[in-house]
């Protein structure tokens, strides 16, 4: 019996031994692979299909997010308000979105409900048709939206960063404008669905409680036919047409009384060996609350409320981005500590004690990721989707838990060099 007046042992993450839940590979009739893990606490069930059809893949600007977007539209004998009453009914989400690289349609709800629910996604799926009223108050709610939007400056901050990176015209790099909207027509919809929204370029992640009857149900309905048609597609190439000049300052409100910093610089995608070592580097740097950047510009200047930086996790291009907002008066002084910080890392190894702390932070927020099914499905849909085995999450466990203050000297006097790195301030 557990004997509540005795403390439990405290043990660090880092010897914790992380395992992946086991992942069930399917294929179904028409050949799309199903990627599955099972858990019997709770009768519910996520199902997720993932297309190679987001933004880098559109004929034009907002095309693929509008592709997604308006999926519940409405289908050739059902209306948007029947859609939507069917899956309310049966206390399912249904969710649909296109990022950079990927495409998705989310349906998740208790397991009993998947069998019925399943031919009215299909029928989304092959069969929206993109009513025009649906498609001008899409349009209209989109450009409000964007009209609030611009008058902040983060938001301009956010899109021009990208811009100066990748380039207006590469998917990385574009933004949306009113005219861009008001270009969008039901018939390039409904073609970019039908050569994108298809079987050949789907595959299905499932997680939850399920049963073989439930995998069979899938396969009837998912798996029966070529759906969308079978034409192969190319991954298209954009090119990248990075901003010449390095530093931006630009007025959004002349009364603004803050401004946003952004600061990004190119990083290798993915698949570079110096990615996961710089997961670790870039945490210490600005990737959580207890990071460098935040406790100089936050906690001992009083600059900003709060200050951190990213990697990029695109498919093709990566970067380093540096985010805050800060006082008007103090922009300048927030951007000089920023390379102060970058200029320590790359002069002084980082200590033991910090290090550590480090990695007990990284290896403790795995470790709540882990928890349950749809958490490893996520984890396992990252490493199918990029092209990794889950060897890649072991290897990355591995070098959070043994990478060296020298390791990340080395890669601050790589990557934190103040001349790689775009700088934009709007007020």
């Amino acid at each position: 019996m557990l004997n509540r007046t005795q403390a439990p042992n405290i043990t660090s993450p880092v010897n914790f031994d992380f395992k992946l839940l086991p992942l069930e590979t399917h294929t179904l009739q028409n050949g799309i692979q199903l990627y599955a893990v099972r858990d019997q606490i709770e009768p519910v069930f996520q199902l997720e299909w993932v297309f190679e059809a987001g933004t880098w893949f559109e004929p034009a600007f907002g095309v693929g997010m509008a592709t997604f977007g308006l999926l519940k539209s409405g289908t050739s004998s059902k209306t948007s308000y029947q859609i939507n009453e069917f899956i309310e009914q049966r206390g399912a989400t249904l969710k649909a979105g296109a990022g950079p690289d990927w495409a998705s349609i989310q349906l998740s709800g208790l397991t009993r409900h998947l069998p019925e629910l399943l031919p009215l996604v299909m029928e989304i799926i092959t069969d929206t048709i993109y009513p025009q009223q649906e498609l001008d108050i899409y349009i209209q709610n989109a450009k409000e939206r964007l009209r609030v939007q611009l008058k902040k400056g983060d938001f301009i901050a956010n899109r021009k960063i990208d811009e100066y990176l990748f380039g207006l015209q590469h998917p990385y790099g574009r933004y949306m404008q009113a005219e861009n909207f008001d270009a969008l027509k039901r018939e390039t919809l409904i073609k970019h669905r039908q050569q994108f929204v298809t079987a050949k370029h789907c595959r299905l992640f499932l997680a939850g409680q399920f049963t073989d009857a439930n995998i069979e149900a899938i396969n009837q309905t998912v798996g029966q036919s070529t759906w969308g048609g079978s034409t192969e597609t190319t991954v298209p190439e954009h090119a990248v047409v990075s901003a010449t000049e390095k530093k931006y300052r630009l007025v959004n409100d002349e009364n603004s009384v803050q401004g946003a910093i952004r600061m990004a610089a190119p990083f290798p995608e993915k698949t570079h060996p110096d990615f996961t070592p710089m997961i670790v580097l870039n945490t210490l740097f600005g990737g959580y609350f207890g990071s460098r950047l935040m406790s100089n510009i936050r906690e001992d200047k009083g600059y900003t409320y709060g200050i951190h930086s990213y990697l990029y996790n695109n498919r093709h291009l990566g970067a380093l981005l540096i985010t805050t907002e800060a006082g008007r008066d103090v922009c300048e002084a927030c951007l000089e500590e920023i390379y102060k910080e970058m200029a320590l890392l790359r002069r002084e190894p980082v200590d033991a004690e910090e290090l550590d702390l480090v990695k007990n932070y990284l290896l403790g927020s795995i470790m709540g990721d882990l928890d349950g099914a749809f958490q490893n499905i996520q984890r396992w849909k990252n490493l199918i989707l990029n092209g990794f085995t889950d060897e890649r999450f072991y290897n990355n466990i591995r070098i959070y838990k043994t990478i060296e203050s020298e390791q990340l000297q080395a890669l601050a006097n790589t990557y934190l060099q103040p001349e790689r790195f775009y700088e934009l301030v709007v007020y």
